[in-house]
């Protein structure tokens, strides 16, 4: 069995008295896109970080490529691709000259970067622009050039932070198009707060206040609030979830107006809340459960609320 792309031991990460990453341990496989799913706040972008050796941890252990980020950070870095939340790349020199630029940051130069640049382009549909500049490029085609930059090296794990970021929803189609075929050939991380893309890895991470709360399979998370979601539309959202508790013993989530159940009986439980609670109800909706759901259901809080701001170590 191949040895982890990527393993965290134990790793705590302190900005100050505050604390960024709280005793974070995983293992990412060799060959796998791995999601970093969370809110704003919730320790992605540090964790990345730390992957890329620009930061050591407070606390702990990481191994990438089977080096340590701390000790052999120089062969963690040549092993590594990056792919930003923004595109590092010169908006006033051409595609072709951007690449250039950074392949010389890792000793490529001559026919073999030459070579290697043309096979990137036509991989990534990018050949034709190939003299364009960088700023008159699209938002999709900037991502693209950005994709070629960090794979440049030929790593063998790549990390993108929010890498669409800014995209319309049919270039981020593409984008993710592309990096399903570079799995063949790359260990991916992808930390996002987009359910979506989350929904497009093999495992995801769900990081809250710098916590690991839940890890695995999309699908095998969800399935654990069971096959059925009941959203109930009310004037009264604290009273219904405090009914729902009492009349029906179900632990219900409670996101502005919206009350959420996890119950496998949705659909014959319906008629018997609008029989017992019909007039605090403004409608009702039964759904299969989703990421957000699996997260509100560990935290408490949405998805797309921004993480409580980084926490006093605990005793």
């Amino acid at each position: 069995m191949s040895e982890a792309a990527v393993t965290l031991t134990a790793v705590t990460f302190r900005y100050g008295s505050h604390v960024a990453l709280h005793n974070l341990s995983l293992e990412v496989p060799t060959g796998s896109c791995f999601g970093l799913l969370g809110p704003n706040g919730s320790g992605k972008t540090t964790l990345m970080r730390l992957l890329a050796t620009l930061l050591p941890p407070t606390h702990g252990h990481l191994r990438v490529c089977g080096f340590d980020t701390v000790r052999e950070a120089d062969a963690v870095r040549r092993c590594l691709g990056i792919v930003f939340q923004h595109p590092a790349l010169d908006g006033d020199l051409t595609v072709e000259e951007n690449l250039r630029l950074h392949g010389a940051f890792y000793g490529l130069r001559g026919p073999e970067l030459t070579q290697r640049i043309e096979e990137l382009l036509e991989r990534l549909g990018l050949s034709d622009q190939k003299r364009t500049l960088v700023k008159r490029l699209s938002g999709g085609q900037q991502r693209r050039v950005d994709l070629a930059r960090g794979l440049l090296h030929r790593p063998k794990l790549l990390l993108l932070d929010e890498p669409t970021t800014g995209l319309d929803p049919l270039a981020r189609h593409g984008f993710w198009q592309l990096l399903h075929l570079l799995r063949q050939t790359v260990t991916l991380i992808v930390a996002t707060h987009l359910l979506e893309e989350a929904e497009r890895c093999d495992t995801v991470a769900l990081l809250d206040a710098g916590r690991l709360v839940a890890l695995g399979a999309p699908k095998a998370l969800t399935s654990t609030l069971g096959d059925e979601l009941l959203c109930l539309e009310t004037p009264v959202p604290e009273t219904l979830a405090q009914a729902l508790q009492t009349h029906f013993g179900l632990e219900a989530h409670v996101i502005g107006n919206s009350v959420r159940v996890a119950t496998p009986h949705a659909h014959a439980l319906l008629p018997r809340l609008y029989e017992s609670l019909g007039d605090r109800l403004q409608s009702a909706t039964i759904r299969h459960p989703t990421l957000e759901d699996v997260f509100l259901a560990y935290t408490g809080h949405p998805l797309q609320a921004t993480s409580p701001l980084p926490f006093a170590e605990a005793p």
